[in-house]
């Protein structure tokens, strides 16, 4: 018995690690789809759709990245001379490792209870420190930016690296001091127990999401989050019209390769940081863990039939499009690829459909579920709230980085450390003192404004302008100095 236990812990260690890398891996492909096909949209053009496998099947131009894929895989390796080989080859393994093992200790679900001897966490990394093993590992990633740039022996690569080293380390201390106001507030460095923290409900009906507890917090993490990934508007290591591609430009094929995917890997990873600490992570709104097990057998006919009706839509969704667009359109099979992917759809809808009616059925006939059915219902829904809270935030990624410029150097500098960093060192302060209360959490969300009134006084009294400079201090310049 005691083997038998042991051989369950090591299954459920390589099914967590398993599950936890199929969703950065897909959920990365999606989100350079997301990326192509959103700004698209908000330039007000198709996007990629050409690519098709077999010459059919264009999925809405998610054949693109499978052709990137094969592009990257098969194009020749390029190893300029001059180059330091070593630091060369281990730079861009170095900035894509990173990302891979941070999102290690993301949780996806709740810890999932079989039975009163068997519970496996949700999360791949289990570690005492928690969320120190992601500064521990962040704190790393310079280094792979710093080897691309100085081992290519190019100019452009090493000012590249230069920039963004300095970017990383301004923006890296008001990310650490933000987090440790989120550990503050909910009184751990274990995300699973901060997200369960989450479950709970301030003032009688809303959830305790940092994002409530922690305006403030939330916008100055996911603004460091877009300087630490090198995402517009700061991408200055990458500033095509200064630097040709900045740290990278010397690579080729799939060096370059990594490079992208760490980019990709690196929003996800921020993504999932950010929906763990402040969109409530797994948590569904009013529905903790304890409920969706106990009242598995009247809830799951409702959310198996909810995906069934979705997918039931998107299959009459491709109907009419194949009946407004593609009928006939090129003469060949490909007229007829909305078909075949709505059938496939329809099938979804229909089993879903048996899914939920038998589970209506067992339950209507007063019939337990096997026990091993809720826990693992619970976690299906978890794990589909994560992703979905995910995808959400990899598309405001996207959206942020279509709508706004790239900042100047000096603005970016001056916003890491004139703002972001007092800003986070008010928003710690006044996190320790309210938390120092039994009433602490309960007035925790007005903070941001004491914060913002506190550094307007700031900058408005104490801070001189040069509005308010007298003018016998000027440096004089032009016609006055003339005169």
């Amino acid at each position: 018995m005691t083997w038998l236990m042991e051989s369950a812990d090591y299954l459920a260690v390589v099914l967590r690690l398993v599950l936890s890398a199929a969703i950065l891996l897909t959920v990365m492909p999606l989100t350079i789809y997301l990326e192509r096909k959103g700004s698209a949209f908000i330039q007000g053009r198709p996007g990629p759709n050409r690519a098709a496998l077999f010459g059919v099947f264009r999925m809405g131009g998610l054949a693109h990245v499978l052709a990137d894929v094969i592009k990257l895989v098969s194009k020749e390796d390029i190893i300029p001379a001059g180059v330091n080989r070593f630091y060369f080859k281990l730079a861009p393994i170095i900035v894509a490792f990173i990302p891979l093992t941070t999102f290690m200790i993301v949780p996806i679900a709740d810890v999932i209870r079989l039975s009163d001897t068997f519970a496996t966490p949700m999360a791949t990394l289990q570690l005492d420190g928690g969320l120190l093993w992601f500064f521990a590992m962040t704190s790393l990633s310079v280094y792979g930016v710093v080897f691309a740039g100085w081992a290519s022996n190019s100019k452009f690569s090493l000012l590249g690296g230069i920039r963004s080293t300095a970017q990383l380390l301004s923006y890296e201390i008001p990310m650490a001091l933000a987090v440790v106001a989120m550990m503050l507030t909910y009184g751990t460095v274990q995300p699973n127990e901060m997200v369960r923290a989450q479950g709970e409900l301030l003032w009688g009906f809303l959830p305790q999401w940092g994002i409530f507890l922690q305006p403030l917090g939330f916008i100055l993490f996911i603004t460091c989050a877009f300087a630490e990934i090198n995402r517009v508007p700061f991408d200055l290591a990458e500033g095509e019209a200064e630097l040709v591609a900045g740290y990278h430009t010397e690579y080729s094929g799939m060096r370059f390769g990594l490079f992208f995917m760490a980019e990709y890997m690196a929003l996800v990873t921020s993504g999932a940081l950010t929906v763990t600490m402040f969109l409530g992570g797994w948590q569904l709104p009013w529905l903790p863990t304890e409920r969706l097990v106990a009242d598995a057998g009247t809830l799951m006919p409702w959310f198996i039939g909810g995906a069934g009706l979705l997918l039931g839509a998107a299959s009459g969704r491709l109907i009419r499009h194949y009946q407004e667009y593609t009928r006939g359109r090129w003469g060949d099979a490909r007229d007829f690829e909305p078909l075949v992917f709505s059938a496939l759809f329809a099938l979804g809808f229909i089993a879903h459909g048996a899914a939920a009616g038998w589970v209506w059925g067992v339950v209507k006939a007063g019939e337990a579920l096997p026990g091993w059915l809720p826990p693992l219902f619970a976690a299906g829904v978890q794990i589909s709230v994560f992703t979905a809270k995910l995808l959400f935030l990899c598309w405001c990624f996207v959206w942020v980085r279509w709508t706004l410029p790239r900042f100047r150097y000096d603005q970016v500098m001056d916003l890491g450390w004139k703002s972001l960093l007092p800003l986070s060192l008010f928003n710690l302060l006044l996190t320790g003192v309210l938390m120092l209360q039994p009433w602490g959490r309960e007035v925790l969300p007005v903070a941001p404004v004491v914060t913002l009134g506190l550094m307007w006084v700031w900058k408005r009294y104490l801070v001189p302008s040069q509005a308010r400079v007298p003018a016998t201090s000027r440096l004089v310049v032009g016609e006055e100095a003339s005169a």
